[in-house]
Formats: structure tokens, sequence, C-alpha cells
């Protein structure tokens, strides 16, 4: 019998690995076994306790800690996370797990896979963000892992550049399509009315740490927040930042923030039902968040990009970016608010994919687990003539 285990840490990540656990877990049977680990800030209730959203079937909950108010903190917790993570995969040897990103939890439990001898299925590698420590782990997730499914042709192009065999490499574009597809299916109403809003006309924003930025966050926010202030007659529905490090001081910034401003919605998680759903509906998306990026110029609404957190991720024409000042945050607002730019949205095209991703990586995984196809001795795909 073959296991393959998939882990999720965090809420965003878990929305993408959904529909992928989902393909898998209906080819189940007596010669497949698909194992469910749940970890992170899902098993926080800092964080909002997501773990109660996860709608499959649960098999380990690793508790990992979560605190990130500066780099020792980091660092523990992957030292924790590796270890505890060793102890579970050299006791199970599973054929394969699947990991997805470029989490500094990620990063610790692929290391746990390596020393283990567990092959590793990692999705959404060989993107770019030049702003985030995020950019130097996922590509180190890459060079461990061993099958790799990213989201578009760029990426798959750097992950071959990487030293990655192409055999190895497929470009099926992002489950957040999927999701869009089949499960933001409430109507602007309903959405509404589950956050506890009237009709109205709102934003969806999302504003996380820059890690290699050397702003100070409160700077950052306070200038987000005067922006917001501008514009009276828009609700905007904020998602809580995520554990990277100022991420909790972000997460408190709005807390105290949302008694001083009417405008604002605080939610620590709204799940991917809710959330893909009012952003079918919003005015715009704001912050810097990768959905800004993949998911909402796929339901054609206009992004407000700030900062330098995803440069260099592939982007639509619907994208505005902006600076961190509250002017240029205002200006971008404007300027996806006008009926020009809502034109240039109508004609944008997805650059992640058409959906139908996850069936196509769980056909692959399977294949490729169940013929024990797999050889960890991997040789260098040298592009450079010998």
């Amino acid at each position: 019998m073959k296991k393959i285990a998939v882990v999720t840490a965090t809420r965003a990540e878990y929305g993408l690995l959904s529909p992928v656990i989902k393909e898998l877990r209906r080819k189940e049977n007596e010669n497949l076994v698909v194992e469910v680990i749940v970890t992170g800030t899902h098993l926080s209730e800092q964080y909002g306790l997501t773990v109660n959203d996860i709608q499959e079937r649960i098999d380990y909950k690793i508790s990992i800690p979560v605190e990130s108010a500066n780099e020792l903190d980091i660092s523990e917790n992957q030292a924790e996370t590796l270890i505890k993570f060793t102890k579970l995969f050299k006791e199970k040897r599973y054929d394969a797990i699947m990991l997805l990103g470029d989490r500094y939890e990620t990063l610790a439990i692929a290391i746990a896979a390596g020393n283990t001898r567990t092959p590793i299925i990692h999705l959404c590698g060989g993107d770019t963000t030049e702003g985030a420590m995020d950019e130097w782990i996922r590509h180190s997730i890459t060079k461990i892992s061993y099958l790799h499914f990213v989201t578009n042709e760029q990426s798959r192009r750097r992950v071959i550049q990487l030293g990655e065999n192409p055999d190895r490499v497929f470009n099926y574009g992002s489950t957040s399509i999927d999701n869009i597809m089949t499960v933001a299916d409430m109507g602007r109403k309903e959405a509404l009315e589950a956050i506890g809003l009237d009709d109205c006309k709102y934003a969806l924003c999302t504003y996380h740490p820059v890690t290699l930025d050397e702003d100070i966050v409160d700077e950052q926010i306070e200038e987000f927040l005067a922006a917001i202030k501008a514009f009276p007659d828009i609700q905007f529905i904020v998602m809580k930042s995520n554990a990277d490090q100022g991420g909790a001081r972000i997460n408190s910034l709005l807390e105290n923030a949302k008694s001083e401003i009417d405008n604002i919605h605080v939610f620590s998680s709204l799940g991917k039902k809710l959330y893909l759903s009012l952003m079918k509906f919003a005015e715009f998306v704001i912050g810097n968040s990768s959905s800004g990026i993949i998911e909402a110029p796929a339901v054609r609404v206009p992004t407000v990009n700030i900062g330098d957190r995803q440069r260099g991720r592939l982007q639509s024409e619907s994208i505005i970016n902006c600076s961190k000042d509250k002017q240029s945050i205002i200006d971008a607002i404007n300027k996806a608010m006008s009926l020009e730019h809502k034109e240039i949205c109508e004609r944008v095209v997805s650059l992640y994919g058409y959906g139908h991703a996850a069936e196509k990586i769980a056909n692959k995984i399977i294949e490729v687990v169940i013929d024990g196809r797999i050889d960890l001795k991997k040789k260098f795909y040298d592009q450079i003539p010998r």
C-alpha cells in the first residue's frame, strides 16, 4: 500500500491544497491512503483556529509554536517543527508528502522530509516575490522536492533553471481557479449578510508583513489606514495577517483601528467559500497578498497591490501597483474605481490557468507514486553545455 500525506499549516495554503486533497481522496483504495496533517496557525486561536474550516478528514494534528515577533521566534519555531516532523516521517514512512509554497515552517517540514528520505511533491514553486523571505524559502523547497506542480509557464521555466528535470515539472495552472469555478457560489447579498453587512460598496483587503523590508510595520499600516479613511463611502473588509514576522503587530493595529474607523471590518478568517464569493462582487482588492495577483484578475476585479511583497510575480493588466504611502494608495484606488480601468478588467485573461488543475495534479501524483517511479538520486538538469 502507498501512503501520501498532505501537510497544511495556514488558511491560505489550505485553500489551494483542498481541491487536490479532494481529488486524491476520491481515488483512495486498498492500494492508496491519503492522510492530512494539520499544523501551524490552523491550531492557533490567535489566528482564528482555522482547523475548524477544514472539511476533509484530518489524520494528524501537530502543534507547533507560531509566535513571530522577531528572528529568534522564527528560528525556534523552525527548530521545533523540524524535530516534530522528523519524528512523524520516520515513524510513518510515507511514500510521498505534498507541500505548498514558501513559508518558513514549510521549509522546516521539507528539511525533515529530506532527512528521512521522504519524497516531496511541491506546489507553487518557481514564483518570484522579491520583497519577501518567501523568495529564497520557495526556491530552497524546490531543490529539496522531487515532483513539481507550478501555476504558470514562467515558473515552470524557473524550476527547470534551478536544475530540476522537465519530466518532473508540470504546469496545470493554479487550484485557486478551480476554487473560483466550484466554491465561490454565494450571491452578493448572501455573502455580505454572512459578515453582518447590508448591501454596500466594499473592498476586500489583506496586508501581510514585507519580511525583507526595513520599514517599520506601524508606519506602513498607518499610511494604509489613512488612505482608507479617504473613502468613507466604501466598506473595507480586512483579513488579518499571517504569522510572518510582524504579522501579530499588524493584527493588533487592525484590531485597534476597527474601533476608531467606521468603515473597517476585521476578520481572522472568512473561509475560502465566503472570501472568494465576496471577491466576485468587490469594487477592488487591496493589499499585498498573492490573492490579488492570482484570483482577483480571474474574476475581473481590480487589484491595488501595495509595495514590493509581490514584486516579480506574473501580473495581469488589472493590477495597479503603488507605493506604501497614503497618497500613492489613494491615487491607485481612484484609478481602480475609474470606468476606464473597469473596462480593462473586463478584458483580462487569467494567467494562472482555467480550472481543473487539481484533477490533473492528482492524476499525475498517483501515476508517479503508485508506479514507484521516484528516485531521490536526482541528477542536476544542466542547461549549460559541457
